[in-house]
């Protein structure tokens, strides 16, 4: 008799996986999301995953409904003259979609970095005998790197899930806005001094600004404008300006070029 057939299907962690999957291995625009394509395809994948018996959450039949929903307002014709009255503040229906795709995507892309950092740090090896040619008094400390960083950032989320609550009536931090409080924070201090950021992580209200504040933190390396830095073996992480703070604070353009980046 002839074997069986074998089908794999891809699993993914949650909805905004398989539509960044979906948008990324047919080179769309995620900012012009063709949603009646998207909109089938990801429905076929619903249907192949109940044909195999895979176990979809809740959050793909809603994020199915969202994208019905929006098709079904892009292919209903606008009245011309709503339209005209309204023109400024015509809205496309996708674009909250977008703006959750596009955050997803920095995320991803974020931890993707990681990993490979990762990978990358497993497969160094150093030079014990670096030692000897160090000053006495030269205390580096523990090399921390940005995956122990979002590690506490998760357990730091978990923990702030069972803290109360508080209602803020104030405008969106935005990720450039913490960079500019961070770097007030750091020339509050000695240059030679650390910022233990889990601390800095637990005095925000709301998890939009701790997600803000943690993507400051990631920007923040990348720029080489600070460095992560553990004093003790499970003790407190904290920040470090690196040698080139000054330099990238000296003009306007890096936090310009992130605000166009978060816009």
């Amino acid at each position: 008799m002839p074997l069986p057939l074998h089908f794999r299907l891809e699993r993914y962690e949650g909805p905004l996986d398989l539509l960044l999957d979906l948008i990324r291995k047919q080179q769309i625009d995620i900012a012009d999301i063709p949603i009646a394509a998207i909109t089938s395809q990801y429905l076929e994948y619903m249907e192949q995953a109940r044909e195999m018996d895979v176990d979809l959450s809740a959050e793909f039949v809603y994020m199915a409904a969202t994208l019905i929903h929006i098709k079904s307002k892009m292919l209903l014709p606008r009245d011309p003259v709503l339209e005209a009255e309204n023109s400024d503040q015509t809205e496309d229906p996708r674009q909250e979609l977008v703006s959750r795709l596009l955050e997803h995507e920095r995320f991803k892309n974020a931890a993707e970095m990681l990993q490979q950092k990762r990978l990358i740090e497993e497969n160094v090896w150093s030079n014990p005998q670096i030692k000897k040619f160090l000053p006495e008094d030269s205390d580096p400390g523990l090399a921390v790197t940005l995956f122990d960083l979002v590690k506490a950032f998760g357990d730091l989320l978990e923990r702030a899930k069972n803290r109360p609550v508080y209602e803020v009536e104030a405008a969106d931090l935005t990720v450039s806005d913490m960079i500019r409080y961070l770097r007030e924070r750091f020339l509050e201090i000695a240059p030679q001094d650390p910022l233990f950021i889990l601390r800095i992580f637990e005095e925000q209200r709301t998890r939009r600004a701790m997600i803000a504040l943690f993507l400051a933190v990631l920007e923040l390396v990348r720029m080489q404008a600070v460095t992560v830095t553990q004093k003790d073996l499970f003790g407190e992480i904290a920040l470090q300006r690196h040698t080139h703070f000054d330099a990238v604070f000296a003009s306007d353009q890096p936090i310009a070029q992130i605000e166009q980046e978060y816009a």
